[in-house]
C-alpha cells in the first residue's frame, strides 16, 4: 500500500488506473481551461497568519452545514459519471461519506440511481438537480428524491447550456465507453478497472434510463440529454422548484453578488459559490476570489458554501476564514475513488481533515467556528483586481 500524504498522491494513482476518457472528464475545464487552473492557483495567493503560545489542545473540526452535524465542513460535491470512475462509484463514495460524517451529494447524471444509493446507505444524502425541459421528468425525479428521504435538494444553476470541453469531444465521452480502436487500446491497459466494472450494478445513467420513455441505449440517451438542459431557467422557476421540494434547498453555481442577493430573495437555505469547477464559463473568476465579494453582499443573511478548486485542508481553512460555512470537494474525492475505491474516498477525507486540523492549530485556533479573516494575510487587491 503506497503512503498517501496529500491529494496529489491519490491523483497519480488515479491517472494510472482509470481510462483516459474518464480521467480527462474529471481533470479538465472548458475552452482554454483558464478558470479551471485559477480555481486552484488563486488559493496560493492567500497566506496564513501563524500564531504561537496559544492553547492548541482540545481542537475540533466539527461543524454544521444547513443544520446537519458534520465531522468537518466539507461535503462531497455532485459529480456526474462517478460510477465510471470506479464500479458502483456513487455507492462507494456515499458509504465513505456516511462513515466519515460528511454529506454526500448525488448528481442527476449519476450512474447509480437515487434508489441504488438509498438502498446502500443508512443516513439521508443530498440530491443535486439539473433542470430539464421535460417538466414531468423533473417532477418525478424530485418525488423519487423525496421517497429516498434525501435531506437537501442542490439545484445547479450554471448549466443551462453545456460548456464545451475539448477533451470530452475528442475522447468521444460516453457511458459506457463506445468501443473504438482508440478506446479499446486504452482499456486494455486498465484491466483492473475493467474487471471491477464487469460486476458493477449499472454502467449507464441510472436516474434516466428506465425513467424516460424511449431511452434504451447510449445513442438515444445521448440525444436526449444533449437537448434537455433548460436554457429558460429563471428565478421564477427556481422558486417553483423550491416549493415543489418543500425541504432544504441549496443553490449551486452562484458567482456574482447580484445572483447571491436573488438567491436570498427566493428563500434558499444556502448558496454554493461555484463556477462548476471551471467547466462552464471559461474566463470567469475563481470561486475563492469571488467569495469575499459575495460574503460582503449577503454574509450573515444566508449560509454560504464554496466549491471549485479545493485540493487540501488548507484550502478549506482559507474558505472558512473568508466567511464560508462549508465547502464542497469534487475532484479531490474522485481522485481517491478512482485510485482505491471507497477506501480512497475515506483517505482523501482523512488527508483533508488532518491538514485542516494541523493548519488550524498553527494559526492558533481550536475550532473551525473561530476561523476568520484575522487568520489570513491577503493581497490588497485580491477581490478587487477586476471591477
Amino acid at each position: 500500500m503506497p503512503v498517501i500524504t496529500n491529494i496529489e498522491d491519490l491523483k497519480r494513482i488515479y491517472a494510472r488506473r482509470v481510462p483516459k476518457m474518464f480521467y480527462d472528464y474529471a481533470e479538465s475545464g472548458s475552452w482554454t481551461e483558464q478558470t479551471f487552473r485559477e480555481n486552484s492557483s488563486d488559493f496560493d495567493e492567500i497566506r496564513l497568519r501563524q500564531r504561537v503560545a496559544v492553547d492548541m489542545s482540545g481542537r475540533s473540526t466539527t461543524s454544521q452545514m444547513i443544520g446537519q452535524d458534520v465531522a468537518m465542513p466539507v461535503a462531497l460535491a455532485p459529480v456526474g459519471l462517478t460510477g465510471m470512475q470506479c464500479a458502483d462509484g456513487e455507492i462507494k463514495a456515499a458509504r465513505a461519506a456516511e462513515a466519515f460524517g460528511v454529506p454526500f451529494t448525488l448528481s442527476t447524471m449519476s450512474i447509480n440511481s437515487i434508489e441504488d444509493v438509498a438502498e446502500a446507505t443508512t443516513k439521508p444524502f443530498w440530491f443535486q438537480l439539473y433542470t430539464m425541459k421535460d417538466e414531468d421528468y423533473v417532477r418525478r425525479l424530485i418525488e423519487r428524491a423525496k421517497a429516498a428521504k434525501c435531506s437537501a435538494l442542490v439545484i445547479t444553476l450554471d448549466l443551462q447550456i453545456l460548456g464545451q470541453r475539448h477533451k470530452d469531444l475528442k475522447n468521444g465521452l460516453s457511458a459506457p465507453p463506445k468501443l473504438t480502436p482508440k478506446t479499446i487500446a486504452n482499456l486494455m491497459t486498465k484491466w483492473a478497472w475493467g474487471i471491477e466494472m464487469l460486476g458493477a450494478k449499472r454502467r449507464h445513467f441510472g436516474n434516466i434510463v428506465g425513467h424516460v420513455e424511449g431511452i434504451s441505449d447510449a445513442s438515444s440517451l445521448g440525444a436526449w440529454t444533449s437537448e434537455q438542459f433548460d436554457p429558460s431557467l429563471d428565478w421564477g422557476k427556481i422558486a417553483k422548484l423550491k416549493e415543489m421540494w418543500g425541504g432544504k434547498v441549496i443553490l449551486k453555481g452562484i458567482l456574482d453578488e447580484e445572483d447571491a442577493k436573488m438567491a436570498l430573495q427566493v428563500g434558499a437555505d444556502a448558496i454554493t459559490v461555484s463556477n462548476h469547477g471551471g467547466r462552464q464559463l471559461d474566463g470567469a473568476l475563481s470561486s475563492i476570489r469571488m467569495l469575499p465579494r459575495i460574503m460582503d453582499a449577503v454574509g450573515g443573511e444566508i449560509e454560504v458554501h464554496l466549491d471549485s478548486g479545493i485540493r487540501s485542508g488548507q484550502d478549506v481553512l482559507k474558505a472558512l476564514a473568508l466567511g464560508a460555512t462549508g465547502t464542497m470537494i469534487g475532484r479531490a474525492f474522485v481522485y481517491g475513488l478512482g485510485a482505491m475505491g471507497q477506501k480512497g474516498v475515506t483517505t482523501a477525507l482523512e488527508v483533508i481533515r488532518k491538514e485542516l486540523d494541523i493548519s488550524m492549530a498553527l494559526c492558533g485556533e481550536q475550532s473551525v467556528q473561530a476561523l476568520g479573516r484575522h487568520n489570513l494575510l491577503m493581497p490588497v487587491d485580491f477581490s478587487t483586481r477586476w471591477t
